[in-house]
């Protein structure tokens, strides 16, 4: 049988691959001027409908095949080989149409980080601007967030007393309440970002890539399968995709951005014989380039859902039921406001694990009822719960490809808690939360303790637990990271370029030296912002000069 290959007869300046929270950003700022062409293509379809644009519905989209692409990890030798799922986006906006929309920039100690391992221009006074060009934030600290930005940040109601309790219960027990942790401090407790705007799910694909095809030389095509990157010689020329059923090619006239995540992007590039020679050769894919960072540097965060019995009735568990979910789903529909208008996450800290942390490395996302998020919810009935975990995990994994099919998925091992200091880091999360949740603002509120159980409390109890509910916070990156050239596990330069092959970039949380604090949608979308001025070949923003927080004890206290 002889295989039709379509040749796009269109002239595209740049194609993007994806159009999660990098891609579009990209899209949105190629095409700023009208000068350029810009082609996306992306695999999933339309983000239209509630599960996706009501922020309450988060459970929903990442657990639905429509949405997802449905990866699952390897079984992980320390939990107890469980194998946890890795939801990604296929739809429009990508990942930032399913995540749990909480927004957080990130430390300035990790982009310091970043600049140190390589990634030259990546330092807080680099990027700080760029967080800035793409915010509009409503509310936080004045002077260091932007106000015009297509990307509205907003914060929840914040109503259910336990929100308040829960701040001042970390106040009692030392920490600091904070107005504004993407501001100038984030170390401490106080009101979350949210990636929500009257109501709606305020994903990239709202944000950015909507008003990008509204310009008219940005095309979309959706239903794209992407095979690989068409290289001639050194040099990128294009991509080829699969659509109903067929192979089409398509050229660039400038250069090929990869922006598919941290999952899907060392994916293609190793399909397009760019990466770890052995790995190519066992898949039977011709070796283009010999790039071993290609698909290693795998990180991400790992939390427990730390769950607390309610002795009031006054948590989220009274409307989980058909009859108030439905009440909810209709006020929402008719007015975009309710319970259905927000996330739910409306209270986040970060917090140093222990004395000589220079800035934070335990993330808290508080949430007034105990459920998973799979939906499903404790039979206790009222509670609360902490979701906590590590921020900085010294453990690292891969993405390889097994064989060239485009349908099937790359084997991922995360390699969870391979390392000992994973270990005493879960512990101290644990314990600094019992220490939190034991403070006098609580007592009005605290039941016993759902899980891990007021009994567990040595070490090996708690490891037990760790290696039993540990679950993946779905913050994969750093598979393609950035660093400098002569680096020879570097796949990027810092201007994003693909090192040894021209009219190639890497532009998505792949490329992250190392993971950031939080959640890694808005350092995402970030990486696409400063991307964008590279590929265009503008000036970087002037640098800041603003100076964020750090205790001035930290070598000598926790808190």
């Amino acid at each position: 049988m002889q295989l039709i290959v379509a040749v796009m007869a269109d002239n595209f300046d740049y194609i993007i691959v994806g159009s999660g929270s990098a891609g579009s950003a990209l899209a949105y700022r190629l095409g700023e001027s009208g000068k350029h062409r810009i082609l996306v293509l992306e695999y999933g379809g339309s983000d239209a409908g509630p599960f996706i644009q009501m922020p309450a519905a988060l459970s929903y989209p990442m657990n639905m095949k429509r949405y997802d692409w449905e990866y699952l990890a390897e079984p992980e030798t320390s939990l107890d080989g469980r194998q946890l799922v890795c939801p990604r986006g296929k739809v429009l906006g990508g990942s930032s149409s399913i995540n749990g929309m909480i927004y957080v920039r990130g430390n300035a100690g990790d982009y310091d980080h970043w600049q140190d391992a390589g990634a030259l221009g990546w330092s807080y006074a680099d990027v700080l601007p760029y967080f800035r060009r793409m915010e509009h934030a409503h509310g936080g600290a004045a002077g260091w967030r932007g106000a015009d930005g297509p990307l509205h940040v907003t914060r929840g109601p914040r109503d259910n007393p336990l929100h308040d309790a829960f701040v001042t219960a970390a106040t009692e027990a030392g920490y600091a309440a904070v107005d504004d942790y993407n501001g100038y401090r984030q170390e401490g407790f106080g009101a979350a970002d949210m990636t929500v705007w009257r109501g709606r799910r305020w994903s990239a694909a709202n944000a950015y890539l909507r008003p990008a095809l509204c310009r008219g030389n940005v095309k979309l095509i959706t239903g794209a399968l992407v095979e690989n990157i068409l290289i001639d010689g050194s040099s990128a020329t294009g991509v080829a995709y699969w659509k109903a059923g067929k192979r089409h090619e398509v050229m660039a006239c400038a250069e090929v951005v990869l922006a598919a995540g941290a999952i899907n992007s060392p994916q293609i590039m190793q399909r397009s014989g760019i990466g770890p020679g052995a790995v190519l050769q066992n898949a039977g894919v011709d070796v283009v380039l010999e790039r071993a960072g290609v698909g290693t540097n795998l990180q991400d965060h790992l939390e427990v859902y730390f769950q607390i019995a309610c002795l009031q009735p006054i948590t989220l568990y009274k409307h989980l039921n058909p009859v108030s979910k439905a009440l909810i789903g209709l006020r929402w529909l008719m007015f975009k406001s309710g319970l259905g208008a927000s996330n739910q996450f409306e209270t986040l800290g970060f917090i140093r694990s222990a004395a000589g942390v220079a800035y934070p490395d335990i993330q808290f996302h508080f949430l007034p009822v105990a459920i998973r998020y799979d939906g499903t919810a404790p039979a206790e009935g009222h509670g609360f719960q902490l979701h906590v975990g590590p921020m900085r995990s010294k453990s690292r994994g891969h993405v390889k490809i097994m064989d060239a099919g485009i349908h099937n998925p790359p084997q991922i091992k995360f390699n969870y808690l391979s390392h000992e200091d994973d270990w005493v880091e879960f512990r101290r999360c644990i314990r600094l939360s019992r220490e939190i949740i034991a403070q006098p603002a609580m007592v009005p509120f605290r039941g016993r303790e759902i899980q891990p159980g007021d009994d567990q409390t040595s070490d090996a109890e708690i490891d037990a637990f760790i290696r039993a509910n540990a679950e993946s916070a779905y913050h994969p990156c750093g598979t393609m990271r950035m660093g400098a050239v002569n680096d020879p596990l570097a796949v990027v330069d810092p201007s994003c370029k693909l090192i040894g092959i021209d009219r190639l970039r890497v532009a998505d949380s792949s490329i992250f030296p190392r993971i950031t604090n939080g959640n890694l949608n808005a350092p995402s979308i970030m990486t696409g912002e400063k991307a964008a001025d590279h590929i265009l070949g503008r000036a970087a923003l002037p640098r800041a000069n603003d100076t964020p927080f750090q205790h001035s004890e930290w070598q000598q206290t926790q808190r």
